[in-house]
Protein backbone atom coordinates (compact mmCIF):
# COMPACT_ATOMS: atom_id res chain seq x y z
CA UNK A 1 0.00 0.00 0.00
CA UNK A 2 1.50 3.64 -1.15
CA UNK A 3 2.19 5.79 1.53
CA UNK A 4 -0.21 9.23 1.50
CA UNK A 5 1.96 11.86 1.01
CA UNK A 6 1.66 14.77 3.58
CA UNK A 7 1.88 18.29 2.13
CA UNK A 8 3.31 20.86 4.73
CA UNK A 9 1.32 23.65 5.50
CA UNK A 10 3.47 26.36 3.87
CA UNK A 11 3.16 24.12 0.45
CA UNK A 12 -0.27 23.70 0.90
CA UNK A 13 -0.54 27.72 1.72
CA UNK A 14 1.75 28.72 -1.17
CA UNK A 15 -0.16 26.08 -3.84
CA UNK A 16 -4.00 27.40 -2.13
CA UNK A 17 -2.55 30.79 -3.25
CA UNK A 18 -1.60 29.95 -6.78
CA UNK A 19 -4.39 28.08 -7.21
CA UNK A 20 -6.78 30.78 -6.27
CA UNK A 21 -4.56 33.41 -8.07
CA UNK A 22 -4.91 31.82 -11.49
CA UNK A 23 -8.48 31.19 -10.93
CA UNK A 24 -8.80 34.64 -10.42
CA UNK A 25 -6.41 35.50 -13.16
CA UNK A 26 -8.92 33.63 -15.69
CA UNK A 27 -12.07 34.85 -14.36
CA UNK A 28 -10.65 38.37 -15.02
CA UNK A 29 -9.36 37.63 -18.67
CA UNK A 30 -12.61 35.83 -19.41
CA UNK A 31 -14.41 39.07 -18.20
CA UNK A 32 -11.94 41.71 -19.79
CA UNK A 33 -12.09 39.61 -23.36
CA UNK A 34 -16.05 39.95 -23.28
CA UNK A 35 -15.79 43.59 -22.50
CA UNK A 36 -13.40 44.38 -24.94
CA UNK A 37 -15.33 42.62 -27.66
CA UNK A 38 -18.67 44.04 -27.06
CA UNK A 39 -16.84 47.47 -27.04
CA UNK A 40 -15.23 46.75 -29.91
CA UNK A 41 -18.28 45.54 -31.56
CA UNK A 42 -19.95 48.23 -30.83
CA UNK A 43 -17.79 50.85 -31.56
CA UNK A 44 -16.90 49.30 -35.18
CA UNK A 45 -20.90 49.03 -35.46
CA UNK A 46 -21.77 52.69 -35.27
CA UNK A 47 -18.64 53.90 -36.94
CA UNK A 48 -20.04 51.56 -39.94
CA UNK A 49 -23.62 53.45 -39.29
CA UNK A 50 -21.80 56.69 -38.70
CA UNK A 51 -20.25 55.97 -42.31
CA UNK A 52 -23.06 55.14 -44.15
CA UNK A 53 -25.28 57.87 -43.33
CA UNK A 54 -22.64 60.17 -44.28
CA UNK A 55 -22.94 58.80 -47.61
CA UNK A 56 -26.24 58.82 -47.91
CA UNK A 57 -26.94 62.41 -47.72
CA UNK A 58 -24.00 63.04 -50.45
CA UNK A 59 -25.95 64.54 -53.21
CA UNK A 60 -23.86 63.48 -56.34
CA UNK A 61 -24.08 60.31 -54.95
CA UNK A 62 -28.41 60.69 -54.47
CA UNK A 63 -27.86 61.99 -58.02
CA UNK A 64 -26.14 58.85 -59.20
CA UNK A 65 -27.98 56.53 -58.00
CA UNK A 66 -31.51 57.93 -58.74
CA UNK A 67 -29.89 58.15 -62.50
CA UNK A 68 -28.42 54.58 -61.88
CA UNK A 69 -25.29 55.75 -63.23
CA UNK A 70 -22.77 53.14 -62.09
CA UNK A 71 -19.55 54.45 -63.42
CA UNK A 72 -19.85 57.92 -61.93
CA UNK A 73 -21.10 56.07 -58.53
CA UNK A 74 -17.98 53.58 -58.78
CA UNK A 75 -15.46 56.38 -58.93
CA UNK A 76 -17.59 58.51 -56.38
CA UNK A 77 -17.58 56.10 -53.91
CA UNK A 78 -13.96 54.19 -54.65
CA UNK A 79 -12.10 57.91 -53.68
CA UNK A 80 -14.24 57.50 -50.56
CA UNK A 81 -13.38 53.81 -49.66
CA UNK A 82 -9.80 54.38 -49.92
CA UNK A 83 -9.77 56.47 -47.38
CA UNK A 84 -12.02 54.29 -44.85
CA UNK A 85 -10.64 51.52 -42.48
CA UNK A 86 -14.07 49.49 -43.69
CA UNK A 87 -13.83 46.08 -45.28
CA UNK A 88 -16.04 47.16 -48.07
CA UNK A 89 -18.96 49.14 -49.41
CA UNK A 90 -22.09 48.72 -50.91
CA UNK A 91 -24.68 50.66 -52.69
CA UNK A 92 -28.26 49.05 -53.88
CA UNK A 93 -31.00 50.87 -55.19
CA UNK A 94 -34.50 51.11 -53.36
CA UNK A 95 -34.87 46.85 -53.99
CA UNK A 96 -31.87 45.90 -52.56
CA UNK A 97 -30.19 45.44 -55.98
CA UNK A 98 -26.42 46.29 -55.76
CA UNK A 99 -25.42 49.61 -58.21
CA UNK A 100 -21.70 49.58 -56.35
CA UNK A 101 -19.62 46.87 -54.51
CA UNK A 102 -16.12 47.81 -53.94
CA UNK A 103 -14.69 44.09 -55.50
CA UNK A 104 -16.68 44.98 -58.33
CA UNK A 105 -18.99 41.49 -57.59
CA UNK A 106 -21.70 40.67 -59.39
CA UNK A 107 -23.44 44.43 -59.85
CA UNK A 108 -27.39 43.88 -60.56
CA UNK A 109 -28.10 41.40 -58.05
CA UNK A 110 -29.47 41.18 -54.81
CA UNK A 111 -28.01 42.41 -51.63
CA UNK A 112 -28.06 39.19 -49.32
CA UNK A 113 -28.21 39.00 -45.72
CA UNK A 114 -31.44 39.30 -45.11
CA UNK A 115 -31.17 42.30 -43.26
CA UNK A 116 -32.66 45.21 -45.87
CA UNK A 117 -36.06 45.43 -44.59
CA UNK A 118 -35.36 47.35 -41.85
CA UNK A 119 -33.38 50.00 -43.53
CA UNK A 120 -35.87 50.35 -46.41
CA UNK A 121 -38.60 51.23 -44.13
CA UNK A 122 -36.61 54.05 -43.29
CA UNK A 123 -34.41 53.30 -40.30
CA UNK A 124 -30.75 52.25 -40.20
CA UNK A 125 -29.51 49.66 -38.61
CA UNK A 126 -26.65 47.92 -37.40
CA UNK A 127 -26.41 44.02 -38.00
CA UNK A 128 -24.04 40.86 -38.25
CA UNK A 129 -25.20 38.72 -41.50
CA UNK A 130 -23.50 36.86 -43.84
CA UNK A 131 -22.67 38.46 -47.09
CA UNK A 132 -20.79 37.34 -50.29
CA UNK A 133 -17.98 38.25 -48.58
CA UNK A 134 -18.54 36.26 -45.47
CA UNK A 135 -19.63 37.18 -42.68
CA UNK A 136 -19.46 40.63 -41.10
CA UNK A 137 -20.69 43.58 -39.25
CA UNK A 138 -22.32 46.82 -41.39
CA UNK A 139 -24.01 49.55 -40.54
CA UNK A 140 -26.84 50.65 -43.28
CA UNK A 141 -28.59 53.50 -43.49
CA UNK A 142 -31.25 54.54 -46.34
CA UNK A 143 -30.98 57.13 -49.51
CA UNK A 144 -33.36 59.41 -49.53
CA UNK A 145 -34.55 62.04 -52.35
CA UNK A 146 -36.96 64.34 -50.81
CA UNK A 147 -38.58 61.83 -48.58
CA UNK A 148 -38.56 58.69 -50.69
CA UNK A 149 -35.77 55.75 -50.33
CA UNK A 150 -34.45 55.20 -53.40
CA UNK A 151 -31.17 53.49 -52.58
CA UNK A 152 -29.36 51.36 -49.73
CA UNK A 153 -25.52 52.28 -48.62
CA UNK A 154 -23.45 49.48 -46.27
CA UNK A 155 -20.80 49.73 -44.68
CA UNK A 156 -19.16 46.24 -43.42
CA UNK A 157 -16.16 45.12 -41.28
CA UNK A 158 -15.35 41.54 -41.63
CA UNK A 159 -15.84 39.43 -38.87
CA UNK A 160 -12.71 37.55 -39.32
CA UNK A 161 -10.36 40.66 -39.38
CA UNK A 162 -12.17 42.29 -36.27
CA UNK A 163 -11.45 38.89 -34.26
CA UNK A 164 -7.58 39.68 -35.31
CA UNK A 165 -8.01 43.11 -33.73
CA UNK A 166 -9.62 41.83 -30.72
CA UNK A 167 -6.30 39.72 -30.18
CA UNK A 168 -4.01 42.26 -31.20
CA UNK A 169 -5.89 44.58 -28.60
CA UNK A 170 -5.55 41.93 -26.00
CA UNK A 171 -1.84 40.98 -26.50
CA UNK A 172 -0.84 43.53 -23.63
CA UNK A 173 -3.70 42.15 -21.90
CA UNK A 174 -2.15 39.03 -21.57
CA UNK A 175 1.15 40.25 -21.14
CA UNK A 176 -0.03 42.10 -18.40
CA UNK A 177 -2.05 39.62 -16.91
CA UNK A 178 1.07 37.16 -17.37
CA UNK A 179 3.04 39.45 -15.36
CA UNK A 180 0.91 40.02 -12.35
CA UNK A 181 0.48 36.07 -12.44
CA UNK A 182 4.39 35.55 -12.19
CA UNK A 183 4.12 38.79 -9.12
CA UNK A 184 1.50 36.62 -7.26
CA UNK A 185 3.62 33.82 -7.44
CA UNK A 186 7.10 35.33 -5.90
CA UNK A 187 4.48 36.83 -3.53
CA UNK A 188 2.93 33.30 -2.79
CA UNK A 189 5.97 31.79 -2.06
CA UNK A 190 7.50 34.50 0.05
CA UNK A 191 3.97 34.88 2.16
CA UNK A 192 3.90 30.82 2.47
CA UNK A 193 7.55 31.44 3.86
CA UNK A 194 7.17 34.05 6.38
CA UNK A 195 3.78 32.70 7.79
CA UNK A 196 5.81 29.43 8.18
CA UNK A 197 8.53 31.62 10.08
CA UNK A 198 5.74 33.52 11.99
CA UNK A 199 4.95 29.90 12.86
CA UNK A 200 8.25 29.04 14.22
CA UNK A 201 8.30 26.40 11.20
CA UNK A 202 5.10 24.48 13.11
CA UNK A 203 2.40 22.60 11.42
CA UNK A 204 -1.00 23.91 13.00
CA UNK A 205 -1.38 20.23 14.46
CA UNK A 206 1.51 20.93 15.95
CA UNK A 207 0.33 24.40 17.10
CA UNK A 208 -2.67 23.64 18.80
CA UNK A 209 -1.57 21.14 20.85
CA UNK A 210 1.13 23.47 21.71
CA UNK A 211 -1.22 25.88 23.01
CA UNK A 212 -3.50 23.65 24.84
CA UNK A 213 -0.21 22.08 26.73
CA UNK A 214 0.34 25.61 27.53
CA UNK A 215 -2.81 25.98 28.75
CA UNK A 216 -2.46 23.15 30.82
CA UNK A 217 1.38 23.97 32.27
CA UNK A 218 -0.59 27.25 33.41
CA UNK A 219 -3.07 26.00 35.26
CA UNK A 220 -0.94 23.42 36.55
CA UNK A 221 1.64 26.21 38.11
CA UNK A 222 0.72 27.63 41.79
CA UNK A 223 1.71 30.50 41.13
CA UNK A 224 -0.15 33.31 39.30
CA UNK A 225 1.06 34.00 35.52
CA UNK A 226 -0.23 37.01 33.63
CA UNK A 227 1.02 37.40 29.65
CA UNK A 228 0.59 40.63 28.39
CA UNK A 229 1.36 42.57 25.33
CA UNK A 230 3.09 46.29 24.75
CA UNK A 231 -0.06 47.95 25.17
CA UNK A 232 -0.81 45.87 28.59
CA UNK A 233 -3.73 43.82 27.02
CA UNK A 234 -4.00 40.45 28.36
CA UNK A 235 -2.92 37.80 26.25
CA UNK A 236 -2.70 35.09 28.60
CA UNK A 237 -3.76 34.50 32.54
CA UNK A 238 -4.12 31.33 34.37
CA UNK A 239 -6.76 30.69 37.47
CA UNK A 240 -4.01 30.99 40.44
CA UNK A 241 -3.50 34.52 38.95
CA UNK A 242 -7.56 34.99 38.69
CA UNK A 243 -8.35 33.84 42.31
CA UNK A 244 -5.16 35.97 43.60
CA UNK A 245 -6.66 38.99 42.33
CA UNK A 246 -10.54 37.98 42.74
CA UNK A 247 -11.10 37.95 38.89
CA UNK A 248 -14.53 36.20 38.11
CA UNK A 249 -14.09 36.73 34.36
CA UNK A 250 -13.30 33.76 32.13
CA UNK A 251 -10.70 33.18 29.45
CA UNK A 252 -12.45 34.97 26.88
CA UNK A 253 -13.90 37.76 28.68
CA UNK A 254 -10.91 38.51 29.90
CA UNK A 255 -8.78 38.59 26.64
CA UNK A 256 -7.62 41.73 25.09
CA UNK A 257 -8.88 43.52 27.90
CA UNK A 258 -6.51 46.09 29.75
CA UNK A 259 -4.97 44.65 32.53
CA UNK A 260 -4.97 48.12 34.73
CA UNK A 261 -8.70 47.76 34.85
CA UNK A 262 -7.56 44.68 37.38
CA UNK A 263 -4.83 45.39 38.68
CA UNK A 264 -4.14 49.29 40.13
CA UNK A 265 -0.73 51.24 39.61
CA UNK A 266 2.36 50.27 40.55
CA UNK A 267 5.77 50.84 39.06
CA UNK A 268 6.53 47.23 38.40
CA UNK A 269 3.79 46.96 36.01
CA UNK A 270 3.09 50.53 34.37
CA UNK A 271 6.65 52.18 35.50
CA UNK A 272 8.28 53.53 32.02
CA UNK A 273 12.12 53.16 33.87
CA UNK A 274 13.82 49.55 32.98
CA UNK A 275 11.02 48.19 30.94
CA UNK A 276 13.55 46.55 28.82
CA UNK A 277 14.88 44.18 31.30
CA UNK A 278 13.97 41.45 33.49
CA UNK A 279 12.87 41.69 37.15
CA UNK A 280 13.31 39.05 39.16
CA UNK A 281 11.92 38.76 42.65
CA UNK A 282 10.67 41.79 43.24
CA UNK A 283 8.52 42.90 46.33
CA UNK A 284 4.98 45.00 45.45
CA UNK A 285 1.77 45.78 46.01
CA UNK A 286 -0.97 43.89 43.22
CA UNK A 287 -4.26 45.76 44.70
CA UNK A 288 -4.33 45.13 48.08
CA UNK A 289 -2.33 41.84 48.08
CA UNK A 290 1.43 41.83 48.77
CA UNK A 291 3.56 39.79 46.26
CA UNK A 292 6.80 38.83 44.99
CA UNK A 293 6.86 39.41 41.25
CA UNK A 294 8.87 38.76 38.37
CA UNK A 295 8.61 40.57 35.04
CA UNK A 296 10.13 38.82 32.19
CA UNK A 297 10.01 40.03 28.59
CA UNK A 298 8.84 38.03 25.38
CA UNK A 299 11.19 38.53 22.76
CA UNK A 300 10.17 37.82 19.03
CA UNK A 301 13.51 38.50 16.48
CA UNK A 302 15.38 40.98 18.79
CA UNK A 303 12.24 43.06 19.51
CA UNK A 304 9.65 43.15 23.22
CA UNK A 305 5.94 41.80 22.05
CA UNK A 306 5.09 41.75 25.73
CA UNK A 307 5.97 40.54 28.83
CA UNK A 308 5.18 37.60 31.33
CA UNK A 309 3.99 38.53 34.87
CA UNK A 310 4.56 35.51 37.65
CA UNK A 311 3.62 36.24 41.04
CA UNK A 312 2.82 34.90 44.15
CA UNK A 313 1.54 35.71 47.54
CA UNK A 314 4.00 37.15 49.52
CA UNK A 315 2.39 36.29 53.08
CA UNK A 316 2.33 31.95 52.13
CA UNK A 317 6.47 32.71 51.46
CA UNK A 318 6.87 34.47 55.09
CA UNK A 319 4.96 31.71 56.48
CA UNK A 320 6.57 29.18 55.06
CA UNK A 321 10.16 30.96 55.64
CA UNK A 322 8.76 31.35 59.13
CA UNK A 323 7.94 27.58 59.60
CA UNK A 324 11.65 26.83 58.27
CA UNK A 325 13.27 29.44 60.53
CA UNK A 326 11.50 28.32 63.67
CA UNK A 327 12.19 24.17 62.65
CA UNK A 328 16.14 25.23 62.17
CA UNK A 329 16.15 27.36 65.40
CA UNK A 330 14.49 24.46 67.61
CA UNK A 331 16.76 21.78 65.62
CA UNK A 332 19.92 24.04 66.67
CA UNK A 333 19.12 24.49 70.58
CA UNK A 334 17.94 20.75 70.58
CA UNK A 335 21.73 19.57 68.86
CA UNK A 336 23.54 22.38 71.46
CA UNK A 337 21.71 21.06 74.35
CA UNK A 338 22.60 17.77 73.32
CA UNK A 339 26.20 18.70 72.57
CA UNK A 340 26.52 20.45 75.93
CA UNK A 341 24.97 17.65 77.88
CA UNK A 342 27.64 15.12 76.00
CA UNK A 343 30.76 17.20 76.98
CA UNK A 344 29.30 17.17 80.43
CA UNK A 345 28.56 13.99 80.61
CA UNK A 346 32.08 12.91 79.29
CA UNK A 347 33.58 15.37 82.34
CA UNK A 348 31.57 13.78 84.96
CA UNK A 349 32.47 10.24 83.96
CA UNK A 350 36.35 11.19 83.89
CA UNK A 351 35.68 12.44 87.05
CA UNK A 352 34.36 9.71 88.73
CA UNK A 353 36.52 6.86 87.08
CA UNK A 354 39.47 8.73 88.69
CA UNK A 355 37.47 8.62 92.03
CA UNK A 356 37.33 12.47 91.96
CA UNK A 357 34.00 11.99 93.61
CA UNK A 358 34.48 16.27 95.19
CA UNK A 359 35.11 17.79 91.72
CA UNK A 360 32.19 15.88 90.32
CA UNK A 361 30.32 17.18 93.24
CA UNK A 362 31.39 21.05 92.28
CA UNK A 363 31.01 20.48 89.05
CA UNK A 364 27.64 19.34 89.05
CA UNK A 365 26.55 21.73 91.38
CA UNK A 366 28.34 24.88 89.43
CA UNK A 367 26.39 24.11 85.86
CA UNK A 368 22.73 23.15 88.09
CA UNK A 369 23.02 26.47 89.49
CA UNK A 370 24.28 28.23 86.50
CA UNK A 371 21.48 26.38 84.00
CA UNK A 372 18.68 27.07 86.91
CA UNK A 373 20.18 30.78 87.33
CA UNK A 374 19.35 31.27 83.08
CA UNK A 375 16.52 29.11 83.86
CA UNK A 376 14.83 31.04 86.62
CA UNK A 377 15.84 34.64 85.17
CA UNK A 378 14.40 33.98 81.71
CA UNK A 379 11.26 32.15 83.25
CA UNK A 380 10.89 34.91 85.39
CA UNK A 381 11.04 37.93 83.20
CA UNK A 382 9.53 36.58 79.48
CA UNK A 383 5.87 35.19 79.89
CA UNK A 384 5.60 33.96 76.30
CA UNK A 385 6.79 30.71 76.35
CA UNK A 386 8.36 29.84 73.25
CA UNK A 387 10.32 33.15 73.56
CA UNK A 388 11.51 31.62 76.47
CA UNK A 389 12.53 28.11 74.63
CA UNK A 390 14.18 30.66 71.99
CA UNK A 391 16.57 32.06 74.60
CA UNK A 392 17.32 28.77 76.51
CA UNK A 393 18.32 27.24 73.06
CA UNK A 394 20.48 30.46 72.05
CA UNK A 395 21.96 30.58 75.74
CA UNK A 396 23.17 26.93 75.52
CA UNK A 397 24.56 27.18 71.54
CA UNK A 398 26.57 30.58 72.82
CA UNK A 399 28.37 28.07 75.23
CA UNK A 400 28.51 25.60 72.96
CA UNK A 401 30.78 27.32 70.41
CA UNK A 402 32.61 29.29 73.18
CA UNK A 403 30.63 33.27 73.39
CA UNK A 404 29.21 34.14 76.42
CA UNK A 405 25.30 35.63 76.27
CA UNK A 406 24.37 37.90 78.82
CA UNK A 407 21.06 39.05 79.78
CA UNK A 408 20.23 42.51 80.67
CA UNK A 409 18.87 42.58 84.56
CA UNK A 410 16.12 45.02 83.06
CA UNK A 411 14.45 42.53 80.27
CA UNK A 412 10.64 41.97 80.43
CA UNK A 413 8.50 40.56 78.28
CA UNK A 414 4.74 39.98 78.81
CA UNK A 415 2.97 40.33 76.02
CA UNK A 416 3.58 40.91 71.96
CA UNK A 417 1.30 43.60 69.65
CA UNK A 418 -1.39 42.57 67.51
CA UNK A 419 0.84 43.90 64.52
CA UNK A 420 3.40 41.00 64.93
CA UNK A 421 2.94 37.36 65.61
CA UNK A 422 4.61 35.22 68.05
CA UNK A 423 6.97 33.08 64.69
CA UNK A 424 7.85 36.75 63.51
CA UNK A 425 9.17 37.57 66.10
CA UNK A 426 10.68 34.32 67.00
CA UNK A 427 12.27 35.68 63.49
CA UNK A 428 13.63 38.43 64.47
CA UNK A 429 15.38 37.38 67.97
CA UNK A 430 17.00 34.78 66.55
CA UNK A 431 17.90 35.86 63.34
CA UNK A 432 19.75 39.22 65.39
CA UNK A 433 21.19 36.53 68.11
CA UNK A 434 22.68 33.99 65.28
CA UNK A 435 23.82 37.27 63.22
CA UNK A 436 25.75 38.41 66.52
CA UNK A 437 27.20 34.70 67.13
CA UNK A 438 28.50 34.70 63.77
CA UNK A 439 30.53 38.43 64.02
CA UNK A 440 31.77 37.06 67.39
CA UNK A 441 32.91 34.31 65.74
CA UNK A 442 34.82 35.98 62.76
CA UNK A 443 36.61 38.60 65.22
CA UNK A 444 39.47 37.36 67.68
CA UNK A 445 39.82 40.57 68.82
CA UNK A 446 36.99 40.74 70.69
CA UNK A 447 35.35 39.37 74.26
CA UNK A 448 32.65 37.34 72.76
CA UNK A 449 30.72 38.69 74.84
CA UNK A 450 26.83 38.93 73.36
CA UNK A 451 24.75 41.56 75.29
CA UNK A 452 20.48 40.99 75.31
CA UNK A 453 18.09 43.80 76.40
CA UNK A 454 14.14 42.64 75.66
CA UNK A 455 11.80 45.02 77.06
CA UNK A 456 7.82 45.92 76.86
CA UNK A 457 8.03 48.32 79.79
CA UNK A 458 7.57 51.78 77.64
CA UNK A 459 4.93 52.05 75.30
CA UNK A 460 7.12 50.49 72.85
CA UNK A 461 8.98 47.21 72.85
CA UNK A 462 12.43 48.08 73.20
CA UNK A 463 14.88 45.06 71.34
CA UNK A 464 18.84 45.34 71.68
CA UNK A 465 21.40 43.19 70.33
CA UNK A 466 25.14 44.22 70.90
CA UNK A 467 28.09 42.27 70.13
CA UNK A 468 31.86 42.65 69.64
CA UNK A 469 31.85 40.93 66.39
CA UNK A 470 33.93 42.05 63.38
CA UNK A 471 30.87 45.06 62.83
CA UNK A 472 28.91 45.94 59.19
CA UNK A 473 31.40 46.45 56.21
CA UNK A 474 30.79 50.21 54.90
CA UNK A 475 30.26 49.20 51.31
CA UNK A 476 26.95 47.15 52.47
CA UNK A 477 25.60 49.60 55.62
CA UNK A 478 23.29 51.68 53.07
CA UNK A 479 21.52 48.26 51.66
CA UNK A 480 22.20 45.73 54.65
CA UNK A 481 18.50 45.26 54.67
CA UNK A 482 17.68 44.22 50.99
CA UNK A 483 17.50 40.62 50.13
CA UNK A 484 20.73 39.18 49.28
CA UNK A 485 23.34 41.59 50.94
CA UNK A 486 25.64 39.85 53.43
CA UNK A 487 28.57 40.11 54.83
CA UNK A 488 28.61 36.18 55.15
CA UNK A 489 29.05 33.69 52.18
CA UNK A 490 26.27 34.56 49.90
CA UNK A 491 25.23 31.20 49.14
CA UNK A 492 23.97 30.70 52.96
CA UNK A 493 22.84 33.83 53.71
CA UNK A 494 21.55 37.26 52.82
CA UNK A 495 17.68 36.84 53.55
CA UNK A 496 18.10 37.12 57.23
CA UNK A 497 17.87 40.88 58.02
CA UNK A 498 15.68 41.39 55.16
CA UNK A 499 13.12 39.03 56.68
CA UNK A 500 13.73 41.19 60.53
CA UNK A 501 13.69 44.27 58.50
CA UNK A 502 10.21 43.13 56.44
CA UNK A 503 8.43 42.14 59.82
CA UNK A 504 9.36 44.93 61.78
CA UNK A 505 7.86 47.66 59.15
CA UNK A 506 4.62 45.11 59.19
CA UNK A 507 4.11 45.91 63.26
CA UNK A 508 5.16 49.72 61.92
CA UNK A 509 8.05 49.46 64.14
CA UNK A 510 12.09 50.32 62.87
CA UNK A 511 15.36 49.08 63.43
CA UNK A 512 18.79 50.93 64.02
CA UNK A 513 22.13 49.77 63.88
CA UNK A 514 25.24 51.29 65.08
CA UNK A 515 28.78 50.83 65.62
CA UNK A 516 29.76 49.64 69.50
CA UNK A 517 32.92 50.08 71.24
CA UNK A 518 35.51 49.23 70.62
CA UNK A 519 34.25 46.66 67.76
CA UNK A 520 31.43 45.36 66.95
CA UNK A 521 27.61 46.47 66.33
CA UNK A 522 24.51 47.12 68.37
CA UNK A 523 21.32 46.36 66.52
CA UNK A 524 18.56 47.95 67.89
CA UNK A 525 14.33 47.59 67.35
CA UNK A 526 11.78 49.55 68.26
CA UNK A 527 7.89 48.19 67.89
CA UNK A 528 5.28 50.11 69.33
CA UNK A 529 2.71 48.42 71.51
Amino acid sequence: MRKKVQLSFATKLFLSLLLFSLIILALLQSYIWNATKTTLYKSLGEKAQIQAKELSVIPSLIKYVKERDTTNLANLVNDIFEQSDANYIVIGDEQAYRLYHTSNNKLHSPMVGGDNQEVLSGNSSITISEGSLGLALRGKAPIMDQGKIIGIVSVGYMIDDIYVLHINQFIPIIIFCSLLFFALFVFSFFFSKAVKKQMFNLEPKAIALLVKSQKSIMESIFEGIIAIDLNYKIININQSARNMLDIIASDQELLNHDLRNFIKSTDFLYGNENQTKDVHDHICYFNNIIVIANRIRVIVDDQIQGWVITFRNYDDINLLSMKLTQVTQYIDNLRALRHEHLNWMATLSGLIYMKRYEEAQSFITLHSADNQNCLDFISEHFKIPAICGLLIGKYSKSHEIGLNLVFDPACQLSALPALITETEFMSVLGNLLDNAFNACLKNNQGDKTIHLYLSDATDEIVLEVSDQGCGIDASIRESIFEPGVTSQDAKEHGIGLHLVSTYIKKANGYITFEDNTPYGTIFSVFIPK
